[in-house]
């Protein structure tokens, strides 16, 4: 007697993965290992996936977390940054080892990098809600000199700090925190100083918000929503939190199939699924079979937003032809 499997309803997110700034850095590692061949050596993670890392590495990137462990011998080699930004200190010790760098900051962390320093320029002293140690925020921080920036974490962060000058603060964000966490913090700030200067533009990213708010929108009556992700990914963990918020049952991040609980999930009958905007689309398509092979699947596409943003590379890579094959390893066969 043939055992039929239990029907599942996957509600899969669009937009979910990769944005436009994580796809341009991955892409100038492979560009540049095209153009200049192996070693390319990438300073920190290029996006926090350690999927992408490791095929990166296969093809050739060796990752290090300073510039002082590339080789005299290997000085000529290119040197690829992170798309999380760098300090500025960065590219000037880079300078004065003689390297040749490719920056691969995401144009929005650029943004955010602008916003501070006209906030400084303006006279005014720059408050950056966003997490301690990310990379993000070590980048944005060290646009400036120290002294000139105060990390503010939390909603208590806000009630305890006291400026030198209440009306000259000026604020930006870490691209990719919890909207609504974020607007908590911004409103407790506001409220203890009425002066606070937002940024030009919004600073968290339009990729964090639409993975947010598809996911915001698909959560509620989900028995499981899974998130493919890193530990280490910021933009991921939020989403965990936010399909919680939003009414999911249980959420989970993921970074392969082999780390779903299956024992746990054997009665689920709506599975809600999302990724990270560092998460390659390669592994939503893996943990989507392994549950074709365990259950009944009708997928439900989700479609909250269109994403048509492009960052286009470096000029000094623009020479170099990037076809569907030199991406398969994190967008799968074409």
């Amino acid at each position: 007697m043939l055992q039929t499997k239990p029907p599942l309803t996957i509600r899969l997110c669009q937009p979910r993965g990769f944005c436009a700034g994580v796809d341009r850095a991955i892409q100038i590692v492979v560009l540049a290992l095209k153009k200049y061949g192996a070693p390319v050596y990438v300073r920190h993670e290029i996006v926090h996936n350690r999927y992408v890392v490791e095929g990166l590495q296969s093809l050739g990137a060796v990752f290090i977390e300073e510039l002082s462990e590339i080789p005299p011998e290997h000085r000529k080699s290119p040197v690829v940054f992170s798309a999380h930004g760098v300090p500025k200190s960065v590219p000037a010790d880079a300078q004065a080892r003689s390297l040749f760098y490719l920056d691969a900051t995401c144009p929005l962390v650029s943004k955010v990098h602008k916003q501070a320093m006209r906030h400084q320029r303006l006279g005014r002293h720059v408050l950056l809600i966003g997490h301690a140690g990310h990379p993000e925020v070590i980048g944005t921080m060290g646009q400036l000199p120290d002294g000139a920036v105060t990390l503010i974490e939390t909603e208590a962060d806000a009630a305890v700090f006291e400026p030198a000058d209440p009306a000259a603060l000026g604020f930006v964000t870490q691209t990719t925190l919890s909207v609504e966490d974020t607007a908590g913090i911004i409103r407790a700030l506001t409220e203890r100083f009425p002066e606070l200067h937002a940024p030009a533009a919004e600073s968290i990213c339009y990729a964090t918000t639409n993975r947010q708010e598809a996911v915001k929108e698909t959560a509620a009556g989900a028995d499981l929503y899974l998130i493919v992700g890193a530990p280490n990914s910021s933009n991921s963990r939020r989403l965990v939190e936010v399909a919680e918020r939003a009414g999911a049952k249980m959420s989970l991040l993921v970074q392969r199939a082999a780390e779903i609980p299956w024992n746990d999930i054997a009665n689920i009958s709506t599975l809600g699924l999302s990724a990270g905007a560092s998460a390659p689309e390669i592994i939503v398509d893996e943990i989507i079979d392994a549950f074709r092979q365990r259950f009944d699947v009708t997928i439900e596409l989700a479609v909250t937003a269109t994403e048509t943003e492009d960052f286009p590379v470096m000029r000094v890579l623009r020479d170099v032809e990037l076809t569907a094959a030199d991406m398969a390893f994190v967008n799968g066969a074409a």
